[in-house]
C-alpha cells in the first residue's frame, strides 16, 4: 500500500522524489518521507500525515542538492504514524537509508538478535530491522551494497519492496521485491524505481516489471537485475501506453470525479480488440486450448472489494451463457476455508491493481491445487496476471482515487467477455447470439454518458439528505450487487452507515431498520424480458415505504410503473438487466462522491484506506 520512488540520475533528486510521491500519495496517507545522497553525506526528512506537511518541512528547512534519492508514502502496519516511524530508515552511522512496503514477518527475531548484536533501534517497525541488516551484511560483503540487499532478502520472511541507498556509493540505488510490486523505469541518462508507472511516467514510458524474488541495481547508466541468488533474471520489458496527463485531474476537483466521467471511454477501450477478422472473440493473453476450458466443470471467482462485486455480477451472466456452475469467493477467505479446486476448476482473480496480496495468496493456493487461473487486471506486468494461465487487462488506464470507479466497470465487461468466449469455445452460444451481446455491450458507453449528462439532480438529492446516519441500498437480480457496491462507496467515502441488501431478504430482518425518513436506494430491473423481477422489487419498494422510508428508485427510462411508488427517481437507459449494473452503479458514485464533498471529506484518499491492498 505504501508509495516508493527512487531515483538516480543528472535532475534534483528532491522534485523528482517529490513529483513522484505527489503521483504515488493514494497508495498511503498517515507520513512521507525522503533520503538524499549529498556531498555531506546522507540527508533525511520526514513527518507524519499528508504528503504537505512534509513540503511544508522542507520549504524550510532545504535539503543539499542532490542527484540522488528515494521517497516514500506510508499505510502504516508495525508501529503508528509518528514522525519517528515514517521511513526512510536508517543504520546505526547513518550512512544507510531504506525505505519499505509490505510485511516482515519474521522481524521480531530479527530485531532481537540485531539488538543482542548491539544495533540501536529508533523506531517501532519492522522495516528499520532491514536497515539494521544491510548495514551488517554490507561490510560483510565488501561494500557491495546490492550483494548486500540479496543476502537480507534471502533472511527475511513475508511480503516486501525495498529500496536503499547507501553514502558511499552516490549513483546507485537498490531495490528488491517479494509479493509486492516494484517497476523499473529506463530513461535516458537516468533511470527509476517506483510502486507503480505513475510515479515517472512523466520522465519516461520505456518499464521494466521485476518479477517475484528479484533485486535490480539502479545507476544513471545502467540497470542490473538479478534473482535472489545472485543469478541473472529474466525480466518484462514495456512501453506505458498512457501519458502523465492521464495521472493528473485534468481540471476536475477530484481525481475521482475524473475517473467516473472517464468510464465511457474506459469501458469502450476495454471493448476495443476484441473480436478477431474471423469474427471471433479473442483474449489480450489466453495461453489455455480450448480444449482445456472445455474440460472445466467448474468456475470460481475471487476477488476483494469492489472486485468482488464485480465477481457478483459476473456470475449470473457467465452461468447463463456457459451453463458452467459459478462460485463467487472473497479472496481473504477462499483459502482459509480448503476450497474444493482441482484441474477442472478455472479460477477468475478480478484485481484492479495485479498486487491485491489476498487475491494474490487465493490464486497461488489454486495453483498448488492445479486449478487453471484466468486474471482480470487493469495493471500491465503486475504479479497476478504474471502467475496466471490467461490475462485480460480492462484497459482503464490509471484509476488514481482509493475508491474504485472505472475499474469496477471494466471489470465487469472484462467478465462478460470472458463469459461470452467461454460460451463461444464451449458451443453454449452460437455465433450470432454472441454477436447480439457484443452489439448490446457496444452501446453501453454511449448510454454511460447519458446517465453522467444527468447527475446533476442526484448531486442535489446528497445535500438534502447530508445529515441523515444511515442509508440502505435494495437490489434483485444483478441489482443485488450493484447495490453492495453503493453501499459500499457511500461507506468508504461518506463515512456513514450504509447497508445494501437482497431486495427478497427484506422480511427476514433489514425491515427492521426501516423508520420514518430512512433513505433507501433501490434499483429496478427493467420490465421488458424479466418482467417477474421487476414486479417482486416494486412489492419490495411498497414494503419499505409502507413503513416511512424515502424511497429512491433507479429505473429505466419509459418505465412508467414506478412512478407511484418512488419519491424520488433516477432514469437510466434501456438495456438488457444483465448489463444494467454498467449504468446503475453511476448514479450510487456520484451520489457518494458528492456526499463526501458536501461533508468535507478527502474524495480520493478516504481514512483508514490505501489503493492497493498489498498485505494481508
Amino acid at each position: 500500500m505504501c508509495g516508493i520512488i527512487g531515483y538516480a540520475g543528472s535532475q534534483g533528486a528532491l522534485e523528482v522524489v517529490i513529483d513522484g510521491l505527489r503521483r504515488l500519495e493514494y497508495r498511503g496517507y498517515d507520513s512521507a518521507g525522503v533520503a538524499l545522497l549529498t556531498d555531506q553525506g546522507l540527508a533525511i526528512e520526514k513527518r507524519a500525515g499528508k504528503l504537505s506537511n512534509l513540503m511544508n518541512s522542507l520549504a524550510g528547512r532545504p535539503l543539499d542538492p542532490s542527484t540522488t534519492g528515494i521517497g516514500h508514502t506510508r499505510w502504516a502496519t508495525h508501529g503508528g504514524p509518528t514522525d519517528r516511524n515514517a521511513h526512510p530508515h536508517t543504520d546505526c552511522e547513518h550512512k544507510l537509508a531504506v525505505i519499505h512496503n509490505g510485511i516482515i514477518e519474521n522481524f521480531v527475531e530479527l530485531r532481537q538478535a540485531l539488538e543482542k548484536k548491539g544495533h540501536e533501534f529508533s523506531s517501532d517497525t519492522d522495516t528499520e530491522s532491514v536497515a539494521h541488516l544491510l548495514e551488517d551484511e554490507y561490510r560483510e560483503c565488501n561494500s557491495d551494497l546490492a550483494e548486500a540487499m540479496r543476502r537480507v532478502c534471502r533472511q527475511l520472511r513475508g511480503a516486501f519492496t525495498l529500496v536503499a541507498i547507501h553514502v558511499e556509493s552516490p549513483h546507485q540505488v537498490v531495490g528488491a521485491r517479494r509479493n509486492s510490486p516494484l517497476v523499473v523505469g529506463r530513461g535516458v541518462d537516468e533511470n527509476f524505481l517506483a510502486s507503480d508507472v505513475s510515479a515517472f511516467i512523466a520522465h519516461t514510458r520505456s518499464a521494466i516489471e521485476l518479477g517475484q524474488d528479484q533485486v535490480v541495481d539502479l545507476r544513471p547508466d545502467s540497470i542490473e537485475i538479478t534473482n535472489f541468488d545472485g543469478t541473472p533474471a529474466v525480466t518484462n520489458e514495456y512501453e506505458v501506453t498512457w501519458d502523465s496527463a492521464a495521472a493528473e485531474k485534468g481540471g476536475f476537483d477530484h481525481f475521482m470525479l475524473k475517473e467516473i466521467e472517464e468510464q465511457p471511454r474506459a469501458v469502450n477501450e476495454t471493448l476495443m480488440g476484441r473480436v478477431g477478422i474471423d469474427g471471433r472473440l479473442i483474449l489480450d493473453e489466453m495461453r489455455l486450448s480450448d480444449d482445456e476450458l472445455r474440460e472445466i466443470d467448474k468456475i470460481i471467482v475471487i476477488g476483494c472489494g469492489t472486485a468482488y462485486h464485480a465477481g457478483l455480477i459476473a456470475k449470473y451472466a457467465i452461468e447463463h451463457w456457459t451453463r458452467i456452475p459459478v462460485e463467487i469467493e472473497l479472496a481473504s477467505e477462499f483459502r482459509y476455508r480448503d476450497p474444493i479446486v482441482d484441474r477442472s476448476t478455472l479460477v477468475i482473480a478480478i484485481s484492479q491493481s495485479g498486487e491485491t496480496m489476498d487475491t494474490l495468496m487465493a490464486l497461488r493456493h489454486a495453483r498448488e491445487q492445479r486449478a487453471r487461473v484466468l486474471a482480470i487486471c487493469n495493471t500491465n506486468g503486475s504479479t497476478i496476471p504474471r502467475e496466471s494461465d490467461a490475462v485480460f487487462y480492462t484497459h482503464a488506464g490509471p484509476e488514481i482515487a482509493v475508491a474504485s470507479t472505472k475499474a469496477f466497470l471494466t471489470q465487469i465487461v472484462a467478465a462478460y467477455l470472458v463469459g461470452l468466449y467461454l460460451a463461444q469455445v464451449r458451443g453454449t452460444k452460437f455465433g450470432d447470439e454472441i454477436s447480439e451481446i457484443l452489439t448490446q455491450l457496444s452501446a453501453m458507453p454511449a448510454k454511460i454518458e447519458q446517465v453522467l449528462e444527468t447527475m446533476e439532480p442526484v448531486r442535489k438529492l446528497a445535500n438534502t439528505l447530508k445529515d441523515k446516519q444511515s442509508v440502505l441500498f435494495l437490489g434483485r437480480h444483478v441489482g443485488f450487487p450493484v447495490a453492495l457496491e453503493g453501499a459500499l462507496k457511500l461507506k468508504e467515502l461518506a463515512y456513514m452507515h450504509a447497508e445494501g441488501f437482497a431486495a427478497g431478504e427484506l422480511k427476514h430482518g433489514p425491515i427492521a431498520l426501516i423508520e420514518e425518513g430512512t433513505p433507501v436506494i433501490v434499483t429496478v430491473p427493467s420490465p421488458r424480458g424479466r418482467s417477474i423481477i421487476h414486479d417482486k422489487v416494486l412489492s419490495n419498494i411498497q414494503e419499505v415505504r409502507a413503513r416511512g422510508a424515502l424511497t429512491i428508485v433507479i429505473a429505466e427510462e419509459g418505465d412508467e410503473s414506478v412512478i407511484n411508488f418512488a419519491d424520488h427517481i433516477i432514469r437510466i437507459p434501456t438495456c438488457p438487466t444483465l448489463l444494467q449494473p454498467l449504468l446503475a452503479t453511476v448514479p450510487l458514485q456520484v451520489f457518494a462522491c458528492e456526499m463526501a464533498t458536501i461533508k468535507g471529506f478527502d474524495v480520493d484518499q478516504p481514512r483508514n484506506l490505501a489503493k492497493s491492498v498489498t498485505v494481508e
